[in-house]
């Protein structure tokens, strides 16, 4: 479900196939409201009209937006895109579902090629995960995979390094070279990764802190670490482009 105009106006942008939308009689005099219904119905959705009430019935918030979108599950079981990515990043036991969701938001803004919820993660279609996304677990491609252990052996047998996230003992993420196929491995915000999962990678990184915070919060530590990496994809880009004019 996702609640809201803007996610389904987001979603039929996307090419999303919606089953149904959800019209609440405040969001038909709405015209930002209105305006994403159309597009949705223009799509092949369905429209319901309903009563008064009723959406803060089903609804999970206590005043929900005016429409309600359902659509059907887009995620798969497969542990990783078939294509192999620059960069994907697996949650492992991530329960929060705004952090989580803040990760697929952070993904999509970095150019991360994919998502893999894994171990006891928040379901990625919890509806504080789809809010929290903001639209972009429609762009995201991303994926369930139970097991974490085998996970990183099967990620790392197809060519990606693993890295574990750790608060301390890890390289620096901004020395660390990110223009290699990476599977960046971030743990539970209380605990972290279990040790046996961060033996099993091929390597782990960490944000130095200088203030006296123990440390960050999954989604802000998955933005830090993402976007260096795209920092540093663009920065090779551009070289790469200096040479070609230059010969």
């Amino acid at each position: 479900m996702a609640e809201g105009a803007e996610l389904l106006r987001t979603a039929v942008r996307a090419g999303a196939a919606i089953e149904s939308v959800y019209l609440a009689p405040e969001g038909a005099e709405d015209p930002t409201t209105r305006e994403a219904c159309d597009g949705a119905l223009l799509a092949g959705a369905r429209l319901f009209d309903l009563a008064p009430g009723v959406l803060e019935r089903v609804a999970d918030t206590v005043t929900p937006q005016p429409v309600l979108t359902v659509l059907p599950m887009m995620g798969g079981a497969a542990p990783a895109p078939a294509a192999v990515e620059m960069l994907i990043v697996v949650l492992v036991d991530v329960r929060d579902p705004g952090n989580a969701g803040t990760v697929l938001r952070t993904a999509d803004a970095a150019g991360v090629g994919a998502v893999v919820f894994s171990g006891e993660s928040v379901d990625p279609y919890n509806p504080k995960t789809v809010r929290a996304s903001a639209g972009s677990l429609f762009h995201v491609p991303f994926s369930v995979e139970e097991d974490p252990v085998a996970l990183a052996a099967s990620l790392a047998g197809r060519g990606y390094r693993t890295l574990a996230t750790v608060v301390r003992g890890g390289e620096d993420y901004a020395e660390l070279e990110w223009s290699v196929p990476t599977a960046l491995f971030l743990g539970n915000e209380a605990a972290g990764l279990r040790p046996e999962l961060v033996a099993s990678m091929s390597g782990a990184v960490a944000i130095p802190m200088d203030g006296r915070a123990e440390s960050l919060n999954v989604g802000m530590a998955c933005a830090v670490l993402c976007f260096e990496a795209l920092r540093q994809r663009r920065l090779h880009d551009r070289l790469d482009r200096h040479d070609r004019r230059a010969d």
